[in-house]
């Protein structure tokens, strides 16, 4: 046999290295009990703790091996094998169990058997019925915390939970006199650090019966084997962290047991129980102890689910009076902003819609561009649904409105467009009562760091946070997210039909207006043709009563004439076929210009145009035609003024490119506004100014084909703006379009 002694007294490892100590591998165990280490293959002693006795080692192994070993797989717990009475009047609890290479076995001093009387029994016969009936989780917690203490004799049981962090809160204690109470206390993360944390859900129970104790190394029988090839997850024996050793005799603790409450393979909180002396837990309370364990673990889900359904259950009530809000409406997620049930449904102070560039929000929420740069960033996490309850520590700028909203829950609606929901939360300053300060750990004259000495109460007022979401409402929000998506959807289709329809219909006017305005031409110049004749043919024989009605009969035929021609040219712009290309803007307003000032020469005409103008993409008939409308109307309107001055600007916006004209006219009413753009609608009288009210109709058509946009404002006496502005074209676009030069057409061409 060879010896080995595990890990040499240089290896201490200090507070810092906790997080990578290997503690699965200690290389030794407590010296309460004894181990035996076998291949698992073929039954051969490989190692062996070093507090066997002569002459019992050998006793051991061969009651082992004439044993029924256990056949469970790796990783599973350990299985009792019974009592081994060995010599001297010796009794050992005797376990096994199983790792990828090895078979483990532990022997422990044996307790008298209890019978009927055993632990377990009465935790089933009487404790059990007790945490049924208990109503919250709090009253489950202190039920265990009295029955713990009670099955094992500790002097202090506590039941705490973790939190997200890993912090862990007293959750109920039982203590006895001369121990100090930790009621309500918090420990922080690194008490247990993230490693012992995922070893408490391998092995839910833990024993150190003298935080004073010497480590018993292991020894190698043969030399292909090191003690650290040892995992000891399983074994209840295994040597802890000397720093947890510290830790405890700091505590003034020199005794611990630990039985973790493990829900749904994650590590929800501990069952802790603390000793001023040293304390062994026989093998039969320490089943009793992870059997309760085991049931509170199961009674706390079981509150848990509950209360979470009955959460959902509510919160679904107030998606179901959303969703039927918004379905009896025209489906506009912005009026999501005016339900009463939106603040209800998270618990919220204040809710934003945000669409594109546009704000709604009820409550108190953040001003409005920061609302906006919050929701740019949350679609940019890409995630359905966000939350967080230290909006601060994700989105730095949320540090300057964390009075108002310290913590967002978010839907996005759309991946294409920026369309999402916010609800949010105001912080709430938390006091934390820590049992010691977590952060003053003490360093050594030899340079470790050491756990901290002092466990006195110490309070930390924690800010930048609000209420966290909880796991119903962050759920609950991805379903009303699937709702309102769904309504969206709905009213997409709807609004697809009508368009359709309206499509269909409005083809089918053009087509009415255009056979009818054509078929209508001739019959005007039939009446006036015929006035004219009779006039020719009998002016001697009418009065001037009926030469004045008959002149007022040809006027009403040639102004027929006019309406059926601009309907007939309306239907065409609807009509033709789109033949677009880059139009040179300032050759085309020097042209309009030139021409329009001929036409009235004795006019005192003040024109001002800039010295360039964009390049614009579109059909350069049509083009000319709106921007002759514009010109013409400011030229019209603006008769009587002495001088007449028109201004031509030109326009270069972030969507496009256009023109706009102003003159110093007539003006008009900005309340008939609405009527501008219509057919036929005129906000002057005919005899005041000429026309026929379909020109600028006429021009909405042409730029809204364009894909662009068309406005206009007025004063009345102080003149009026019109303009329009269209979209730019990619430059792969404009150049397989043919040159400008070569292709946009003069007036004289036109």
């Amino acid at each position: 046999m060879t010896s080995n002694p595990g890990l040499p007294p240089t290896a201490d490892p200090d507070l810092f290295s906790c997080h990578t100590e290997p503690i699965r591998v200690p290389g030794a165990i407590q010296p309460h009990g004894r181990l035996l280490v076998l291949d698992a293959s073929t039954r051969q002693l490989l190692a062996y703790s070093d507090n066997w006795p002569d002459g019992s080692l050998q006793a051991a192994l061969a009651h082992l091996t004439s044993s029924a070993l256990p056949a469970n797989p790796p990783g599973a717990v350990p299985v009792s094998l019974g009592v081994w009475a060995a010599q001297a009047g010796e009794r050992w609890d005797v376990s096994a169990h199983c790792t990828d290479r090895h078979l483990l076995a532990e022997f422990e001093p044996a307790a008298p058997a209890d019978g009927n009387g055993a632990p377990i029994y009465s935790l089933t016969r009487i404790f059990l019925p007790r945490l049924q009936a208990a109503s919250s989780i709090e009253q489950l917690a202190q039920l265990a915390a009295t029955e713990m203490k009670r099955l094992t004799g500790f002097g202090r049981c506590m039941v705490y939970r973790f939190d997200d962090a890993g912090h862990g809160q007293v959750l109920a204690e039982d203590v006895d006199p001369g121990y100090d109470s930790y009621a309500g206390h918090h420990f922080p993360a690194d008490d247990i650090p993230l490693q012992a944390r995922a070893l408490y859900v391998l092995n839910q129970f833990r024993l150190i019966a003298d935080a004073n104790y010497t480590p018993v190394p292991l020894r190698i029988h043969g030399a292909a084997l090191q003690p650290s090839d040892i995992d000891l997850s399983q074994a209840q024996l295994r040597s802890v962290s000397p720093v947890h050793l510290e830790y405890m005799r700091n505590m003034g603790t020199l005794s611990s047991m630990s039985v973790s409450i493990v829900i749904e393979g994650r590590l929800w909180g501990l069952v802790s129980c603390h000793g001023h002396a040293p304390r062994h837990v026989g093998v039969a309370t320490r089943l009793a102890c992870e059997h309760l364990g085991q049931l509170l673990a199961l009674q706390i889900q079981s509150k848990e689910a509950t209360g979470q359904v009955a959460e959902q259950l509510a919160l679904r009530q107030l998606t179901l009076e959303i969703v039927s809000h918004l379905s009896d409406s025209d489906g506009t997620l912005s009026l999501l902003a005016q339900v009463p049930a939106m603040l209800r449904f998270a618990r919220a102070s204040g809710v934003a819609v945000v669409r594109d560039d546009e704000v709604w929000s009820v409550g108190e929420v953040p001003p409005q561009q920061a609302v906006m740069d919050l929701a740019n960033w949350i679609e940019g996490l890409g995630a359905e649904v966000f939350h967080s309850h230290q909006l601060a520590q994700d989105h730095a700028p949320a540090q300057g409105f964390k009075d108002v909203a310290a913590g967002v829950l978010a839907v996005s609606i759309s991946q294409v467009h920026r369309h999402v929901i916010l609800w949010f939360r105001p912080e709430i300053v938390k006091t934390v009562t820590w049992a010691g300060n977590p952060r003053k750990n003490q360093v050594a004259a030899d340079g470790r760091i050491h756990p901290r000495r002092s466990f006195d109460s110490w309070q930390e007022s924690i800010r930048g946070a609000c209420l966290p979401w909880s796991a119903a409402e962050v759920a609950v929000a991805g379903e009303l997210r699937q709702a309102l998506i769904g309504i969206v959807l709905r009213r997409a289709e709807e609004f697809e039909e009508v368009a359709h329809e309206l499509t269909r219909v409005n083809k089918e006017l053009e087509a009415f207006s255009y056979t009818v305005s054509h078929d209508l031409r001739a019959p005007m110049r039939h009446i006036a043709g015929y006035v004219d004749l009779v006039v020719d043919l009998e002016k001697k024989a009418l009065s001037e009563r009926a030469l004045r009605y008959l002149g007022n009969v040809k006027d009403a035929a040639a102004y027929a004439g006019q309406l059926v021609d601009a309907l007939l040219d309306f239907s065409r712009m609807g009509r033709a076929a789109l033949k677009q290309r880059p139009v040179d803007m300032q050759v085309l307003l020097q042209e309009l210009v030139r021409e329009l000032s001929r036409q009235e020469p004795g006019r005192n005409v003040q024109w001002a145009l800039e010295p360039s103008y964009p390049e614009l993409f579109g059909d350069p008939l049509l083009l000319q035609v709106a921007t002759r409308n514009f010109l013409s109307n400011a030229l019209k309107y603006s008769r009587g003024r002495d001088p007449a001055r028109i201004s031509v600007r030109a326009l270069r916006r972030p969507e496009g490119d256009g023109i706009e004209v102003e003159d110093n006219g007539v003006g008009f009413n900005m309340e008939y506004a609405n009527k501008l753009f219509g057919v036929f609608q005129r906000l002057h009288q005919a005899d005041e100014f000429e026309g026929t009210g379909i020109g600028l109709a006429i021009v909405k058509r042409i730029v809204e084909r364009h894909g662009g946009t068309v406005w206009g404002s007025g004063t009345p006496d102080q003149g009026a703006r019109f303009g329009f502005i269209l979209p730019r074209v990619a430059p792969a676009a404009a150049a397989d379009a043919p040159s400008p030069s070569r292709n946009t057409p003069s007036l004289r061409s036109l």
